[in-house]
């Protein structure tokens, strides 16, 4: 056997699956993507053994795209779980022989119930099919295994299916970046487009801060107390003047100053780079590395407010 060879048929006999699903779209799908962007309850798929899986892969999909789901195990819905679904949801049953004995016996119920049933099948004449308010036939195509029966190429067409209408709902909507780092805090995504200036900075007593008239053995006090490698000079109303971080002390040291018989005001940066508390963490990280520095200051009404830090921001998941 040409290993890589059949694995390459599996690739070939799958796409060619997905072509014919894709050349037979028509009506049928406008009309079921209606339904489900006109749902005013919840969209639940169901399936069992293989689709079920897809099932619940799509329910995943079209949650955090903007569709509120939720997937049915069919056996468990002949044990109380009928109870989660309603008139107003729309139930889209996945079976490629529209014959699976869970999916059936529980085709009266969602009837009764009053949902719409949507089926996705391979079989027109089929039980699950003749039940359904709406059914997508899915075109004649061969699985990918050697015998010809396990699922692969019809349970690939299924998902893909699903995908697509998940996505242009989602389209249907005008969803938005915002509305699916709502839907994904803990992301990569979700992190750039919710996380602000303000949830991660040093503020308060964390902050580092000096008034301009100290000597600067103070303000090297305070950066090594509060560690952030910068510390704001301010004047009596907490107004922004400098700005002295860690490398200015290191190059004063490396002249072989006095840095102990010298004013915060003899060695600070003036009119330093600030930004504001309700600016995007990704904003902040953008001008951190514009500028090859590694903190801010964080003004409101030019009022010092906090510092954050280069790995403040990095250390979240915010990469850029």
């Amino acid at each position: 056997m040409d290993r890589l060879a059949e694995g390459k048929r599996v690739f070939d006999i799958e796409i060619e699956a997905l072509k014919k699903t894709r050349d037979a779209l028509d009506e049928t799908y406008i009309q079921i993507l209606d339904l489900i962007t006109n749902c005013s309850g919840k969209v639940i798929l169901t399936g069992m053994g293989k689709p079920g899986h897809i099932a619940a892969k799509l329910v995943a999909t079209f949650a955090s795209l903007g569709t509120p789901a939720f997937r049915l195990h069919p056996a468990e819905a002949m044990h109380g779980d009928l109870g989660m679904v309603s008139p107003n949801d729309v139930v889209i049953a996945i079976s490629f022989s529209g014959e699976s004995d869970e999916i059936v016996r529980i085709l009266p119920n969602i009837k009764l119930i009053g949902a719409t049933l949507i089926a996705v099948t391979g079989n027109a004449a089929s039980t699950l099919a003749k039940a359904a308010d709406v059914v997508q036939v899915l075109p004649k195509f061969d699985e990918a295994c050697y015998l010809g029966l396990a699922p692969t190429s019809s349970t690939t067409a299924a998902l893909v299916y699903g995908d697509s209408l998940a996505v242009v709902a989602s389209g249907v909507y005008g969803f938005k970046d915002e509305n699916y780092a709502m839907f994904h805090p803990a992301g990569s995504l979700g992190k750039k487009l919710i996380l602000k200036v303000g949830d991660l900075m040093s503020e308060g007593e964390k902050n580092a801060k000096v008034h301009i008239n100290v000597p600067l053995k103070d303000a090297i006090i305070e950066l090594s107390k509060k560690g952030l490698g910068a510390v704001t000079v301010v004047d009596d109303g907490n107004n922004i003047l400098g700005i002295i971080t860690d490398g200015d002390l290191r190059r004063q040291l490396e002249k072989g100053v006095d840095v102990y018989s010298l004013k915060v005001e003899e060695i600070m940066y003036p009119n330093p780079t600030t930004i504001r508390k309700d600016n995007l963490a990704v904003e902040a990280l953008k001008v951190l590395r514009e500028r090859n520095i590694s903190c801010l200051i964080v003004e409101e009404d030019n009022k010092a407010v906090g510092t954050i830090r280069l790995q403040d921001i990095i250390g979240v998941g915010i990469v850029g």
